[in-house]
């Protein structure tokens, strides 16, 4: 499921959170590796057009084995909105080989971990297991993504936990709801409109047969990605790869409509009711979106644009900490920035803040916006741009802690299409962004014209409420 924090933290550049939201490229030729000898990550490409993804980390005898799938809510179509988070529960529902649940049974017995999630702009599959058992969940893996397949009857119970989930993490929660509705008043054309969940009345009509589609549709080699992290030879893995994927049939992946956003032509405001304790305002402005590694001028903007978030928001004691939320005149309990920086679809710059008491969220609307236009006015100090940057480099090393953070990364990047080095290019390229750039861009894209605002209004919440609780076979 899609990340569900409210807040976006503008600060140390991880992946796996500023890759919510893109376009595919192809890598290296059928079988022939690309190797990084910074990052010793190997890539190939199977003859069906299956791609596999090697990263050793031999610190200790675990292994993490990723399926991509390059769709997600943006591939859906109106009316069955939420087919492609419904389609990855049902994914644990059985093979040929497999009854409902045992392929999680399988894994436990491995003394593994697994579970998955679906974004706007992919699917993701995962398990943790000891390295000498990476064969097994390969197997398994592979048998799922050729050989899904389930009952009508085992459909419709799946469909009632996605419903409940939807109610217990969107209806029940107020902040999942401003985001809901202000993302769906934001984007006309773009399918990132839609929620990653879907709405409940296309759930209400959702068929096994539209998922069977969509799983028919997409699940196709050439548009998935293998990606193995942790105590591995990759040479072992593209031949297990060859193994279980090589005989999967190649299929052309379907052809993608642009649906390109029209230009905003004025401000967007809307209000949401909804019971809560405190106000919350968020603003979302339309900024680009990182095209590739080049230092074109969007690539460029798209990059200061993310400095711009790091300063406001990317550490204790930040700008909008120290402006907002501290002091005797303070106007915010809390407030946040941050950038889209990447994603198949438009991406948004964020400012967000929950007012103090006695504070109105128009006064924190006008505050968070004072301190973009203090910075066009009076630029960034070098002192800033060098704490950012600081955190950033500091932030690669953190990472490799983690085969499963290392292994989320370069599944993204590929979903993205990114190669598996653009972690180190992209850090490069964001040390190389100077105090005048960051200036620049916070000039030029914070105009009432690519705005839209959610205002979170309270309401009294029910007296007899009580919060839900997850419902049996919620994955995540």
């Amino acid at each position: 499921m899609k990340p569900t924090a409210f807040r976006v933290v503008g600060g140390v550049l991880l992946w796996g959170l500023l890759g919510a939201s893109s376009s595919g490229f192809a890598q290296s030729q059928p079988s022939r590796a690309s190797t990084s000898p910074s990052t010793q990550v190997s890539q190939f490409k199977l003859d069906n057009g299956l791609t596999v993804i090697v990263k050793p980390d031999h610190r200790a005898p675990t292994v993490v084995n990723m399926l991509w799938v390059r769709v997600g809510s943006m591939d859906e179509v109106d009316g069955t909105t939420g087919v492609a988070h419904v389609l990855e529960h049902m994914m644990f529902k059985g093979t040929k080989k497999l009854k409902p649940g045992e392929f999680s049974r399988k894994v436990a017995a491995l003394g593994g971990r697994e579970n998955a999630f679906t974004t706007s702009d992919y699917t993701g599959y995962y398990q943790q297991v000891p390295a000498a058992r990476l064969a097994d969940v390969m197997a398994l893996e592979a048998d799922r993504f050729a050989h899904n397949r389930w009952s009508d009857e085992e459909f419709a119970k799946e469909l009632e936990v996605v419903k409940e989930e939807r109610r217990m993490r969107t209806d029940d929660n107020p902040r999942s709801m401003l985001r809901e509705q202000q993302t769906a008043v934001t984007f006309i054309a773009s399918p990132y409109r839609r929620p990653v969940v879907g709405w409940m009345g296309d759930l209400d009509s959702l068929t096994a047969d539209d998922a069977r589609a969509f799983y028919q549709r997409w699940y196709v080699p050439a548009n998935a990605a293998v990606v193995v992290a942790g105590d591995v030879d990759p040479q072992k893995v593209l031949a297990l790869a060859r193994k279980y994927y090589g005989s999967i049939p190649a299929r052309a992946v379907p052809v993608r409509k642009p649906r390109e956003e029209p230009a905003q032509m004025g401000e967007r405001r809307i209000q949401v009711k909804a019971p809560a304790e405190q106000a919350v305002v968020s603003l979302s402005f339309k900024v680009p979106s990182l095209k590739g590694l080049e230092p074109t001028p969007g690539n460029d903007d798209a990059l200061a644009l993310t400095v711009l978030s790091a300063v406001l928001d990317g550490y204790s004691g930040a700008r909008l900490e120290r402006a907002l939320t501290q002091g005797p005149d303070r106007v915010a309990d809390g407030a946040g920035a941050g950038n889209g920086l990447m994603g198949r679809g438009p991406q948004l710059f964020s400012l967000s803040g929950v007012p103090a008491a006695g504070k109105t969220a128009a006064e924190v609307e006008k505050a968070l916006r004072e301190q973009v236009a203090l910075i066009a006015r009076e630029g960034i100090s070098e002192a800033e741009l060098a704490r950012v940057k600081t955190q950033w480099v500091a932030s690669e090393v953190y990472k490799l802690d983690s085969v499963m953070a290392q292994a989320q990364e370069l599944g993204s990047l590929w979903a993205q299409g990114f190669p598996p080095d653009a972690d180190e290019r992209l850090i490069t390229r964001l040390r190389g962004i100077t105090a005048a750039q960051v200036k620049s861009v916070a000039q030029r894209y914070f105009g009432d014209d690519q705005l839209t605002v959610g205002t979170l209004l309270p309401q009294p919440r029910d007296p007899n409420w009580k919060p839900r609780t997850p419902a049996p076979g919620t994955r995540h």
